[in-house]
């Protein structure tokens, strides 16, 4: 299957660390980013706790998709995502691994299905999937007068 979709974000920065996040033509509010000190202020999220989150997040939709596709009716769920930030051989900051622990508010003995939901729901899950395949990223700088300086 063939089929792709764009997804479009636009960043705008407000501060010396800190940026507007626009989502696909403004159409959900916009989200406020910005690093710890010492180099921002910490007045949002920093892109390592979105990342965090956004694995979480997929994981648990994820989760109750594949629950409620078996005709299961779970009660709201909790997901909490761990992870440490270490240098890698660079010196360079990096999360090379993250725990995430999903807590259903029922018991497994209410669910249908519960083994095939179970071993097929992270197949769902956009985010982590493209995470654990690695994710190509293109990169271009390009300055004031639309000259490219960089590409990678």
């Amino acid at each position: 299957m063939s089929e792709s979709t764009d997804i479009r974000i636009l960043l705008e920065q407000e501060g010396d660390y800190a940026f507007k996040v626009v989502f696909d033509g403004g159409a959900i509010e916009a989200l406020h980013t910005d690093e710890p000190a010492p180099l921002g202020a910490g007045a949002g999220p920093n892109p390592a706790m979105l990342l965090l989150s956004s694995v979480a997040n997929c994981l648990s939709a994820s989760l109750l998709f594949a629950l409620r596709k078996f005709k299961n009716a779970p009660g709201p769920l909790r997901a909490e995502i761990i992870a440490r930030k270490e240098r890698n051989a660079e010196g360079r900051w990096r999360i090379p691994r993250a725990q995430v622990t999903i807590r259903l508010s029922d018991r497994a003995e209410v669910f249908t299905h519960l083994d095939r939901v179970l071993g097929q729901f992270e197949q769902y899950c956009i985010v982590t999937q493209s995470v654990r395949e690695g994710v190509a990223v293109d990169v271009e700088v390009i300055d004031a007068d639309g000259r490219i300086l960089g590409e990678a």
